[in-house]
């Protein structure tokens, strides 16, 4: 086995993509496996691997984790994207916790049957729209620096980004008032590494689709 992190999930999005999108801005390389029937998923429970029998898992440094929120807070503070000391760790704490509220809108979306969809997309928007983005607008224009935290990029920030360009695929106009934003986002976009990770062929996921939802119900659904 080489020395990369190994992600254990499915072919697409879900619970995944925050880790997948916070190695790739570390600029750290990783395998994935893909979990595509339910007999995987149930010899993973069986084998002892899944301490909650739960995905995500994340083999790194000897160990298997699970449990999005540790095994993102542990590449967080490996790859020194978590802040310098208790405090600047307390806001990346609470603008990730925040900015996880409005992304298990998007992560549930996909399963919403056809006539609520459209009432859940006005409620997505309602949200973005008056109590997430507005925080983070009035933050950066308040500090005046580049990023969220410590004027240095952190998990917080690449929580955000991944959080803006989710939202604006099913509400493209979301950001027009919201203008630090828009230049946050312009900057996040052009970091190397995250400008890589939004290239064809990364391992960034596409949209959950159908064939995505189906997979998900097959593997988890009993």
């Amino acid at each position: 086995m080489s020395g990369k992190p190994r992600l254990t999930y499915l072919n697409g999005r879900g619970r995944m993509e925050p880790v997948r999108w916070l190695l790739a801005a570390a600029g750290v390389e990783f395998e994935e496996i893909f979990l595509e029937t339910r007999e995987q998923y149930e010899k993973l429970i069986k084998d002892g691997v899944l301490m909650f029998q739960q995905v995500p898992m994340v083999e790194i440094d000897g160990m298997k984790m699970v449990q999005t929120r540790a095994i993102l807070s542990y590449i967080a503070a490996k790859y020194n994207l978590y802040g310098k000391d208790l405090k600047e760790r307390a806001l990346i704490d609470m603008y990730v916790e925040g900015i996880t509220d409005l992304m298990q809108m998007i992560l549930m979306f996909p399963f919403s049957p056809p006539e609520a969809k459209e009432k859940n997309i006005d409620s997505i928007k309602e949200r973005a729209t008056n109590r997430y983005f507005p925080v983070f607008e009035k933050v950066l224009k308040q500090h005046g620096q580049d990023f969220l935290v410590g004027n240095k990029f952190s998990w917080a920030d690449v929580q955000l980004i991944e959080a803006i360009l989710a939202v604006e695929e099913k509400i493209p106009a979301v950001l027009s008032g919201f203008p630090q934003l828009q230049a946050f986002k312009k900057r996040m976009s052009n970091m190397p590494t995250i400008k890589k990770f939004l290239q064809p062929g990364s391992p960034r996921k596409p949209p959950p689709d159908e064939c995505y939802v189906e997979t998900v119900l097959k593997v988890f659904k009993k």
